[in-house]
């Protein structure tokens, strides 16, 4: 059974019921590209006032699951197996992130993507992303 192409807003209401933790809102997701936000608070600086790696690797992460969800459908299981992120630049702590991404190749095992990252009020990346998510098997119709 072939996959069907899943709606922005399908994935968003999928990431507020089974993955509210993650505090990134989809702002587009299509045909195996997506762009996520994710608002950003005082708790999310590190000293010195920039917006700190795990918060800059976390909009990565959910930018790549959604574009991969916009290709395979809402499979809940499908998990990260690589993230490499490259930090840039000093990401502004007044502004929202904006994680940009678009998937290199979709296969029925692994789906691999990049991801630029930028502040919401500038024009230059703050950091790269690749990463592989894993897809589960599908199940045939009459599996356990």
């Amino acid at each position: 059974m072939e996959a069907r192409l899943t709606t922005r807003e399908e994935i968003a209401e999928f990431l507020v019921t089974a993955f509210p933790q993650t505090m990134c809102q989809v702002v587009e997701a299509a045909n195996g590209a997506s762009v996520v936000s994710r608002e950003i608070s005082r708790a999310d600086l590190r000293p010195g006032g920039t917006v700190s790696g795990p918060v800059l690797m976390a909009v990565a992460d959910v930018a790549l699951y959604v574009a991969t969800l916009s290709v395979i459908g809402i499979v809940p299981l499908t998990v990260t197996t690589s993230l490499n992120i490259n930090f840039l630049r000093k990401p502004s702590s007044e502004a929202r992130i904006l994680g940009k991404c678009r998937l290199i190749k979709v296969g029925k095992a692994l789906a691999v993507g990049e991801v630029a990252l930028y502040s919401e009020d500038g024009p230059e990346m703050v950091a790269h992303a690749v990463g592989t998510y894993s897809i589960p098997p599908r199940r045939q119709a009459g599996e356990p």
